[in-house]
């Protein structure tokens, strides 16, 4: 396999947009709990407890994703300096674990977006009764 400077670089544009994806759900979770929080202090109702330690889990959960987004960002850039200073092996295994930690990061994003099926369904669980 041949491998040169442009090969971990397009995984620049990738890793950034999810990483924005990323920081965008951690700011709309942000915002969701803050304001359950204020209506399980008012209320003290239930479901608002539940939303509340479903959304606490994805927010750990995007904190993860979001590590081995910016691990992943880091090796591909350890990698072109290694590629630019002649060590292709070296070079290579590291953007290998470039694409294995961005792979991690999307894998934990899936189970996040799982996860959101569940709040979602807490929140209509009251239409069904």
């Amino acid at each position: 396999m041949s491998i040169d400077l442009t090969t971990p670089a397009l995984l620049f544009s990738t890793i950034s947009l999810l990483l924005l994806a990323y920081t965008n759900r951690f700011l709309a979770l942000a915002t969701v709990i803050r304001t359950l929080h204020r209506e399980f202090q008012e209320t003290s109702d239930p479901v608002a407890a539940a939303q509340i330690v479903n959304l606490r889990k994805r927010v750990h959960l995007i904190r993860d994703m979001q590590t081995l987004g910016v691990a992943s960002l880091l090796s591909c850039t350890i990698c072109m300096g290694l590629l630019f200073a002649g060590q292709v092996w070296v070079g290579k295994v590291v953007f290998g674990l470039s694409l294995i930690l961005m792979v991690g990061s999307l894998a934990i994003s899936l189970w996040e977006i799982r996860m959101s099926i569940g709040a979602l369904n807490l929140q209509l669980g009251d239409m069904e009764k």
